[in-house]
């Protein structure tokens, strides 16, 4: 009897009698009087041999139901669908993930990188006492596994761990700080095949605004699926897939935005799932895929999921509070608190799991919110969900089947389930499995030129369905232009046009750059669509770049006519033809070299007000250091280095040569040289005399005709002398193209998508 009671106190902790003082309450509302059979069937459960468990310390080991549950088809929790194999088997062991606390509360992320289309739902917000640790736990070993056809559901509160385990299993958390393993058909799960074969559902909808559902679903296919396949087959998926999410009511219907009316929630929520599984991906990952629905829209997503997964997937989603119609839909559900799972298995099996645990579910109330209710009146308590943990872990014992490791294993290796994966129509996107091994799977389905096609043409579609933002940016030049043309209206050859020619060149290339501020939001409103679209492997990060800067080129030709054409003649700027089109150049170099250098910074900066603030601050310090306000002989030596990074010099100097540096120009003649001087104020019959004596003294002939300074010396006297026009227009452009190699690499070291 002795012995009996020290197995029952090894085996069954939670029926050891605590201390006083550590006993946890019964929560309001809940009583927990177990039956004298379900206390002999515990003892004798004390008996078992754990050598009978799962060797790979696996929780899904719940007695299955026999029947599927309403609304899964003749699937069923506990065994394969009837005339199919198994072919793959996600299995994870003692998952661990800790963060660092924050000092003084906030993210549970610690120093790690998340980004903030994450959005995370369990987030560590307590600021810890003095004497807590260091270190919070998300994962604490946690343990499953999830087969073909099936939909793993992961549930529990605000900051259980739900987000995090799905992106472990997604491998969005660094391999050096996630503990613990995830296998597919018992191999480790690389990140080049993983991203070829699955897909994840992030719980945004990051979406263009003004594309239809058929041309984002047929954008998807075009960057997804291999170039070799058709494109009627392409077509034939796009429709398929249409057909498969419930959307064929919307398929012409735009996606749309706050301004513009489009779909509905669930149907957004629909298509961006199409989006990432237009290549029919076998592992499915989604993060709250129901969040902000009404209760009809995610049975329909649901349901969505449920056709996904008996096409062959193994989907895996986080949920939050399921109506019973969607928990018919499950086939496995984990339960988590605290990084600790409570509960495994099929959700048919609550009734039962919380019934022994001592808290019988209602006949009336809907077991997903009885179990959260639980779980949160148990966390509130003073030992918190220990004891639901240790009941989990000793119920799984009790009702573990010998064999239910073997029936779970996959009949083939990864890349043979592969393989026969591909030839019944999975994988749409192609891996190439024929002739190495799994790992050699494509990481990107199509060539870099393909995707950069690809690209271009959806922003010039979505770009073309907004015209008013073009419109507005034109609207905003041609005014500026107009206005600069009425103040600086005809301009004369004389010393005072010569200054009056210094503003308004540096007044009118520092617009060039101050306009190309609105693009500063552009790739902040795609950024995160960005992120998503590459996390897995859509397109290269260069296609983007190299579509980014074709799509942008057109607008700005179109802007450096408008302003040039507005201005030149007006202000009555020298050159003639030729002058005219270097003028034009040198302001398009601007808008490129301006909208490269935002651009970047919208790479690096992911706020738009704080971008706003840097844009205008850097471009001030260019103007400043541009040689207008002071020459650069006269910059002091420590900031010299500042006037040669400015990008307003070199447009600046660019015109300056364009307009000064031609021969037979003259801009100070006789008398003109006592302008902007005290003698300026002179009668005219007095400065032709101080000439004359001035002539007399000096030995040369000046007359009141005589050329005294030519554009040249204005030039000289601007300390404008060590670059000719065309080195600075070509200065000016390689800035933007620098830029823009800068914005590549600020993508590539900033969609690092993973937690640390």
């Amino acid at each position: 009897m002795h012995a009996m009671a020290r197995a029952v106190h090894d085996r069954l902790p939670f029926l050891a009698s605590p201390e006083p003082a550590l006993a946890p309450p019964a929560p309001a509302g809940r009583r927990r009087n177990p039956s004298l059979s379900e206390m002999l069937s515990l003892v004798s459960a004390a008996t078992v041999d754990p050598a009978g468990t799962d060797d790979d310390g696996s929780v899904f080991s719940l007695p299955m139901p026999q029947s599927a549950p309403a609304g899964v088809g003749d699937n069923n929790a506990g065994g394969e669908a009837p005339g199919r194999t198994i072919q793959f088997r996600l299995a994870f062991t003692d998952l661990t993930y800790s963060v660092r606390r924050a000092r003084h509360g906030g993210d549970g992320g610690g120093g790690g990188l998340c980004l903030p289309v994450q959005r995370r739902s369990d987030r560590v917000t307590a600021a810890p006492d003095a004497h807590a640790p260091r270190t919070k736990a998300l994962l604490a070993g946690v343990s499953g596994e999830a087969k073909e056809g099936e939909i793993l559901a992961v549930m529990g509160a605000s900051g259980s761990g739900k987000s995090t385990l799905i992106d472990a299993l997604a491998n969005r958390i660094s391999r050096d700080a996630l503990k613990g393993s995830v296998t597919l058909n018992g191999e480790p799960l690389t990140g080049n095949i993983l991203k070829s074969m699955s897909a994840y559902v992030m719980q945004d909808d990051l979406l263009f605004p003004m594309l239809t559902v058929t041309e984002t679903l047929s954008f998807a296919a075009d960057f997804r699926l291999p170039r070799s396949l058709c494109a009627a087959k392409k077509r034939a998926r796009v429709h398929a897939l249409i057909d498969q999410l419930g959307l064929r009511a919307a398929a012409n219907t735009i996606i749309g935005d706050e301004g513009h009316r489009g779909v509905s929630g669930g149907e957004r929520r629909r298509v961006s799932i199409g989006t990432d599984i237009i290549h029919d991906p076998i592992l499915l990952f989604l993060d709250e895929p129901t969040s902000g629905l009404d209760s009809t829209s995610a049975f329909m997503v649901v349901k969505v999921l449920r056709r996904i997964a008996e096409s062959g997937s193994i989907v895996i989603t986080s949920i939050h509070q399921p109506s019973q119609r969607i928990l018919g839909l499950l086939d496995r559900l984990i339960l988590l608190s605290g990084g600790h799972t409570v509960f495994s298995g099929a959700p048919s099996a609550l009734p039962t799991y919380f019934a022994e645990f001592g808290f019988p579910v209602p006949d009336d109330e809907n077991r997903a919110e009885f179990a959260l209710d639980l779980i949160r009146e148990l966390e509130a308590s003073p030992t918190g969900t220990k004891p639901l943990a240790d009941f989990h872990r000793t119920w799984k014992l009790m009702h573990a089947a010998r064999d239910d490791a073997a029936a779970w294993a996959p009949t083939m290796s990864l890349k043979e389930a592969i393989s026969a994966s591909i030839s019944r129509g999975k994988l749409v996107s192609g891996a190439d499995v024929s002739s190495g091994e799994a790992a050699s799977m494509h990481t990107y389905a199509n060539p870099f030129w393909v995707e950069m096609k690809v690209l271009t043409k959806r922003s010039a579609i979505n770009t073309r369905r907004m015209p008013e933002l073009f419109l507005i940016r034109l609207g905003a030049v041609v005014v500026t232009g107009a206005i600069l043309a009425t103040v600086f209206f005809k301009l004369d050859q004389s010393p005072k046009g010569a200054q009056e020619r210094l503003g308004f060149f540096a007044f009118a290339m520092s617009t060039m750059f101050y306009t190309c501020a609105d693009a500063l939001p552009v790739f902040l409103q795609e950024r995160y669509v960005f992120l998503r679209e590459t996390a897995y492997g859509a397109y290269r990060h260069v296609s983007y770049v190299l579509s980014n800067a074709i799509v942008s080129f057109p607008p700005l030709v179109v802007l450096s006519l408008a302003f040039a054409l507005t201005t030149f003649f007006a202000v009555g700027l020298a050159g003639g033809a030729s002058g005219f089109a270097f003028y034009t150049l040198a302001i398009l170099a601007s808008f490129w070299a301006g909208s490269g250098f935002v651009t970047f910074l919208s790479g690096v900066i992911p706020h738009v007000m704080i971008g706003y603030t840097v844009v205008v601050a850097i471009l001030a310090y260019f103007l400043l250091f541009s040689g207008f306000f002071i020459n650069r002989d006269r910059i002091p030596a420590y900031w010299l280095w500042f006037h040669y990074l400015s990008l307003v010099k070199y447009p600046f100097e660019g015109v300056l040569q364009n307009e000064f540096a031609r021969g037979g120009e003259c801009f100070v003649r006789g008398t003109q040289i006592f302008d902007n001087s005290p003698l300026g104020a002179l009668p005219e019959a007095v400065k032709e005399r101080v000439l004359a004596s001035i002539s007399s003294a000096l030995g040369v002939g000046i007359g009141a005709d005589t050329c005294v300074a030519t554009g040249r010396s204005v030039l000289r006297q601007a300390a404008v002398t060590q670059l000719g026009k065309w080195e600075c227009l070509l200065v000016t452009a390689a800035w933007g193209f620098f830029f823009r190699i800068l914005f590549y690499f600020s993508l590539v070291l900033g969609s690092k998508n993973k937690r640390r």
